[in-house]
């Protein structure tokens, strides 16, 4: 015999219990054989259909916590506005300088002018 010969043997003698058990349940009809194949489908599209909800739910919670971070991060930006323009008001800078710093304002005698050249 030829390995040719020989594996189609195997293989016969590996699927023909398969192939008798499928010729007893009717499944080698071609109505039976698309009723199998339509629900193959149908269970596919189910499970594709979980794994997608699945996902749009992590991705609308990650889109969640941006957006708390995203508020978070406003309301940070305003703070940050009124500490700025608190710090600016000329009144406030003069202040400063005379409570913190000792600053005053020079009298005419001590000021000296210097030249250019």
């Amino acid at each position: 015999m030829k390995a040719t010969e020989k594996n189609r043997i195997v293989r016969r003698s590996l699927f023909s219990p398969w192939l008798d058990v499928f010729r007893w349940c009717g499944l080698l009809s071609s109505s039976s054989l698309m009723l199998v194949v339509l629900l193959g489908g149908v269970l596919v599209s189910g499970l594709l259909v979980v794994k997608t909800t699945h996902q749009n739910r992590f991705t609308f919670n990650d889109l969640q916590e941006l957006k708390d971070e995203a508020v978070a991060l406003d309301v940070a930006w305003g703070q940050l506005l009124i500490e700025q323009s608190t710090f600016g008001v000329e009144g406030r800078i003069e202040q400063k300088a005379v409570e913190q710093l000792a600053m005053r304002i020079p009298v005419t005698s001590d000021i000296v002018m210097v030249g250019h050249e």
